[in-house]
C-alpha cells in the first residue's frame, strides 16, 4: 500500500485516466493522500495575444472544478493545477511533495514517440520513486 500517490491528470481522450483513477484507489493505503496534478502548458505570447481577457484564468477554474469533481470520489484525494511543461513539472512537483508511487496514463507509443519522446517515459526515466503506466 502507498502513501502518497500522485496521479497526473490528462483530458485527452487517448489516456486511459478511469483506469489510472480506479488503480489508485486500489493501491492507496487507507490514511493516504492522492494528488491529482494537472499541468497547463505555457501559451506563447504571440499565440495568447489573440485569446479573450481572462480565459488562461477561466480555463484554469474550469480545470480545477473537474479535478475537485473527480477527488471527490477518491478518498484522501485533492486536485492541484500547475502550470509548465508536462514531463518537467510533474517531476519537479514530485521532488517537492515526495510521493511513493506515480500513476501515469499513457497513449499507445507511435513514431513520434519514438522521435520526441512522451510525458511518461520522461516520468518513467527521471522519477525518483515509482511509476506505474497504465494504457
Amino acid at each position: 500500500m502507498y502513501h502518497n500517490i500522485l496521479v497526473p491528470i490528462s483530458f485527452d481522450d487517448a489516456r486511459d485516466m478511469p483506469s489510472a483513477l480506479k488503480l489508485a484507489q486500489l493501491l492507496a493505503a487507507p490514511e493516504s493522500q492522492v494528488t491529482l496534478l494537472h499541468v497547463v502548458e505555457h501559451i506563447p505570447a504571440y499565440a495568447s495575444a489573440y485569446m479573450p481577457v481572462g480565459y488562461l484564468e477561466d480555463a484554469r477554474k474550469a480545470v480545477q472544478a473537474e479535478l475537485d469533481a473527480l477527488a471527490e470520489n477518491i478518498s484522501g484525494a485533492r486536485g492541484v493545477v500547475v502550470e509548465g511543461h508536462s514531463g518537467r513539472t510533474i517531476l519537479d512537483w514530485a521532488d517537492v511533495n515526495k510521493p511513493d508511487l506515480i500513476i501515469i496514463a499513457s497513449h499507445r507509443p507511435g513514431m513520434q514517440d519514438l522521435l520526441l519522446g512522451s510525458t511518461a517515459t520522461h516520468v518513467v526515466r527521471h522519477a525518483a520513486c515509482s511509476v506505474h503506466v497504465v494504457r
